[in-house]
């Protein structure tokens, strides 16, 4: 595997360059720029709220200056709370050439557009100076998520991903699982394998915290399309979920933005601290998948049963089907059949390692299915977390 190398040490499979609009006045301008630039490696990321959120300034900081990202262009109305000199500071330290376009500054939105394209131009060219090394599986970050869950996927392609995190952690690798809204009645199961008993406390405290969130807003992490699915209860779905994260034990509990500090398995938890006040915690499995990116996630292994098409800005996704009937009708937009179990007699270890064999390619530069498709989605909305203050 080939990567690049970055001058924190860490070493990125992809080198994009990130369009990043600061408010959402900023959006329209940002999105003309990178538009401009579709069949090129930018991407377009951003956050749309004006009041000041530490959770969304690290976020964007992580993000702007993951081991995937190679330049960024920072693009901002002038009078919002964002503190983008501060964010400009941050990349140009992390040895990434950075630029950053005021609207208000530059004379509105034509003249933005203008000077933003020919930043980029530049920007495509300085990323190349970044040099090229080998890549071990000790230096990936690997996450997980599920969305659009079926009957199949706890029993095809979740204890599947569970295999592959288990030989990854085994070579040295940092993989995380998350949706603490989504492993409820497991918290028993994450207590006792934590490497400490403190840690399985907080493991614990976790899906109780998720539990109540959920009930303050009226509505759990379960959908008609999981009913229709063949899932008949949010602990059912969990059970299903919590297979994703192997049988390794578990090395610590992170939250979005914070990288874990040594390899193995960790469990990120999603949902804010304190009273339901932002909405629901995965507004949408991209909101998630971006929390796992900003940790560090070199790629996101996504696994679905009625067939989600999403991939995301900066990190590829691999889309694992746990159904092979949505496989057979989705098969442009999935990677792995791991329905494959149920229909062809294969094992867990069988698609374990064909899913080993697509994160080796992917790590190597070859596209998934959802970046050969164009998709590029994220997502970044308010949150607060007591660990999380910049």
């Amino acid at each position: 595997m080939k990567g690049y190398l970055r001058k924190d040490g860490r070493k990125g499979i992809r080198n994009v360059v990130v369009v990043t609009y600061l408010v959402e006045c900023a959006h329209h301008v940002a999105s003309r720029i990178a538009q401009h630039f579709q069949d090129d490696d930018v991407h377009l990321i951003g956050f749309s709220g004006c009041a000041p959120n530490d959770y969304a300034e690290l976020m964007m900081r992580q993000l702007c200056t993951h081991p995937n990202v190679g330049a960024v262009l920072l693009v901002s109305l002038g009078c919002e709370n964002f503190q983008r000199n501060r964010l400009l500071k941050d990349i140009k330290e992390s040895g990434r050439p950075a630029s950053l376009i005021v609207i208000q500054e530059e004379g509105g939105t034509m003249p933005s557009i203008q000077k933003g394209i020919s930043i980029i131009n530049s920007l495509l060219e300085q990323r190349q100076t970044v040099p090229v090394v080998n890549i071990q599986w000790s230096n990936l970050v690997i996450g997980t998520v599920c969305g659009g869950s079926d009957g199949y996927s706890g029993i095809t392609a979740n204890p599947a991903v569970g295999c592959t995190f288990d030989y990854l952690i085994d070579q040295g690798a940092t993989c995380i699982f998350e949706e603490p809204g989504e492993l409820i009645g497991c918290e028993q199961l994450l207590q006792d394998r934590a490497v400490t008993p403190e840690l399985g406390v907080q493991l614990y405290n976790c899906i109780v915290k998720a539990n109540n969130y959920y009930k303050q807003m009226g509505h759990d992490s379960f959908s008609a399309g999981n009913a229709t699915g063949g899932l008949t209860t949010i602990e059912e779905k969990s059970l299903g979920s919590y297979c994703k994260s192997g049988s390794r034990p578990i090395q610590g509990l992170t939250y979005p933005g914070i990288r874990p500090i040594s390899a193995g398995l960790w469990m990120m938890d999603v949902v804010p601290d304190g009273e339901a006040r932002w909405g629901f915690p995965n507004i949408n499995d991209n909101a998630e998948i971006m929390e796992m990116i900003a940790c560090g996630c070199h790629l996101v292994l996504y696994t679905t049963g009625r067939g989600s098409v999403a991939g995301s800005a900066i990190s590829p996704v691999v889309k694992v089907c746990s159904n092979p009937i949505t496989y057979q009708q989705m098969v442009d937009d999935m990677d792995i059949n791991a329905g494959a179990i149920v229909t062809d007699g294969q094992s867990f270890n069988d698609v374990r390692d064909l899913l080993l064999q697509c994160i080796e390619k992917t790590a190597s530069g070859v596209p998934t299915k959802s970046e050969l498709l164009g998709h590029r989605e994220y997502s970044l909305v308010y949150k607060s977390f007591k660990k999380i203050c910049i």
